[in-house]
């Protein structure tokens, strides 16, 4: 039996590895989203101890520094999180495009994957002509023999 060979391999190999690279890229996009969404959880709840601290301060003898002090940290913590909400929309979007590209890689390499396999097919059905026209000769040279014998 002849050896399959498809014209087409390297281009499937190069598919193959585009598709794992892609895979990598969203795996990593992914990890820095997680990172971007734990930085803001802490700073939310860095904010919820300002905002604890806030009514302390307030319930007991008032300390006007203090009071104030934690006014600007609730202000600036305030500002923080606006900026990492928008890492993390930053993040997410990312997410999102290499989520993306590692789908257009994965239908990329599916399609050379059927086309391989429409194209081993095809090869087995010529592999099986050709191996009946053998079949056929042979029986047509034995058959012919015979009858020469017979003769």
């Amino acid at each position: 039996m002849a050896r399959f060979r498809y014209s087409l391999q390297s281009i499937l190999d190069i598919k193959d590895k585009m598709e794992t690279q892609a895979k990598q890229e969203f795996a990593q996009a992914q990890g820095v989203y997680s990172q971007e969404v734990a930085k803001l959880n802490a700073l939310l709840e860095r904010k919820k101890e300002y905002e604890n601290k806030a009514r302390e301060l307030l319930c007991g003898t008032l300390k006007v520094l203090e009071i104030e002090e934690n006014k600007a940290a609730l202000i600036a913590m305030d500002g923080y999180i606006s900026l990492q909400r928008l890492e993390v929309q930053r993040a997410e979007q990312n997410v999102e495009k290499a989520r993306e590209h590692m789908a257009e890689a994965m239908r990329e390499k599916k399609t050379y994957e059927t086309l391989r396999e429409q194209a081993f097919e095809e090869f087995l059905k010529e592999e099986n002509r050709a191996e009946g026209k053998t079949v056929d000769e042979l029986v047509s040279y034995t058959y012919g023999q015979k009858r020469q014998v017979s003769k």
